[in-house]
């Protein structure tokens, strides 16, 4: 291993996490805003702008997947300037991702 690797970061006590040979590997992000219950007959209904609801309010924290664990909450936000109109989401919680790794 290399020793820059294994050197916790003074002032936090944590490994730099761009130190990690994988850290430059993208990975895909699934932001769960809700889920939906409809009844089949409801589902075989549903065309172009039918509304279907949510069981979770606008307000109501997103959460964040990498595959199906949850790695953290958040809020929807809409970014301003040359991005607006692009959905975002700042986060309010964030798991542990060290364990296990």
């Amino acid at each position: 291993m290399d020793d820059a690797a294994a050197t916790p970061d003074t002032d936090t006590g944590q490994k730099d996490p761009m130190s990690h040979p994988f850290s430059h590997v993208p990975l895909d992000i699934t932001v769960s805003v809700g889920r939906a219950r409809p009844m089949l007959r409801d589902l075989l209904r549903l065309g172009r702008d039918s509304v279907l609801p949510l069981d979770s309010k606008v307000d109501d924290p997103v959460e964040l997947f990498i595959g199906d664990r949850l790695i953290a909450r958040g809020e929807l936000q809409e970014l301003d300037g040359d991005q607006a109109g692009q959905l975002a989401v700042r986060l309010t919680e964030v798991a542990d991702l060290g364990s296990g790794l």
